[in-house]
């Protein structure tokens, strides 16, 4: 496809400007590679290389390279993970003396950059036609400015070399939610929302709506928690349950759909499957229970989970 992509008339500005996105995001991947090569601390400096600089080169240069070269690329990136060949080498963590300095001198003004990038993706999606994900990389750009105001020792590399350590500490638990997504589409492809419809008919009283929207947000739940990802569960659920036993009986799909999703989103709070809301926090934050995040989180997500169904239901 190459440059075609770019001078296309048919693809909208917020896609190219988002593919912009995926190559910084790749190039990212890759200089993390080649840091820890370069560090003779990381016990595993060329496994690691291999899978996050092979990382790199499919998120930021993946549409232009043949469907085959990607796949090949993708069985040799996670060849190192599966054998434990990934690590993170030298620990470049501020210590506790800057970290407490640094927040004597901004406090809580720390948190602007964080909200900033949530205000640029909602206000993306709301008025503009770029779309939130454009969104959250302005917001991310947003972000780097002010906390450079905040100090003149937060340079590019800064930025650079702490989205290293953080992709370091993650390892390939990063790219999860990526592979999780791929699921969903794997599984529509192949039938799944139809054997899952073939099975439900079965159960299902014909024509009762509440029934259909109790289990199809369970379904949603549950099967989020199997993929880690609501966004890979909708697509199945939707096609088997949410269409044929649901939205077939007149409920109003605007409001199903994001009750649906929302459903999903109780489902993530329960999996460790979700790695990056519930296992990447847990290596972050050195926690002892490897479940601890999940486990605070079970009461919340119960209540969730019964409010949207008695919503969906009363106002379907």
């Amino acid at each position: 496809m190459g440059l075609d992509f770019f001078t296309s008339a048919d693809v909208t500005l917020g896609q190219k400007i988002l593919e912009i996105i995926y190559v910084i995001i790749g190039l990212i991947s890759m200089y993390t590679g080649i840091k820890n090569l370069k560090d003779d601390e990381n016990p595993e400096k060329f496994g690691t290389f291999l899978f996050w600089f092979i990382q790199g080169i499919v998120i930021a240069f993946g549409r232009f390279i043949p469907n085959v070269v990607n796949g090949i690329l993708i069985i040799l990136m996670v060849i190192p993970a599966i054998i434990g060949k990934v690590k993170s080498g030298k620990d470049s963590s501020p210590t506790h003396d800057e970290v407490t300095k640094a927040f004597d001198k901004i406090g809580m003004k720390i948190f602007i950059p964080a909200l900033a990038i949530g205000v640029f993706a909602v206000g993306f999606a709301l008025f503009t036609d770029l779309g939130a994900l454009v969104g959250v990389g302005a917001g991310i750009l947003a972000s780097m400015i002010i906390l450079m105001f905040y100090s003149k020792d937060n340079k590019f590399k800064v930025f650079l070399n702490d989205s290293e350590r953080l992709l370091s500490q993650v390892g390939p638990l990063s790219t999860l939610p990526m592979l999780l997504a791929s699921l969903g589409g794997v599984f529509t492809a192949a039938g799944v929302g139809e054997i899952i419809a073939n099975i439900v008919g079965k159960i299902i009283p014909e024509g009762n709506i509440n029934v259909g929207i109790i289990v199809y947000a369970l379904g949603m739940m549950l099967f989020t928690m199997i993929m880690g990802n609501a966004y890979a569960a909708i697509t199945v659920m939707t096609v088997g349950i949410g269409g044929p036993f649901v939205l077939a009986h007149g409920a109003n799909p605007a409001l199903v759909g994001m009750l649906a999703l929302t459903c999903g989103y109780c489902g993530t709070l329960l999996t460790p499957m979700a790695a990056n809301f519930n296992i990447v926090p847990v290596a972050l934050l050195e926690m002892k229970d490897n479940s601890g995040v999940i486990k605070a989180q079970i009461i919340p997500a119960l209540v969730m989970i019964v409010f949207q169904i008695a919503y969906m239901i009363m106002f379907k």
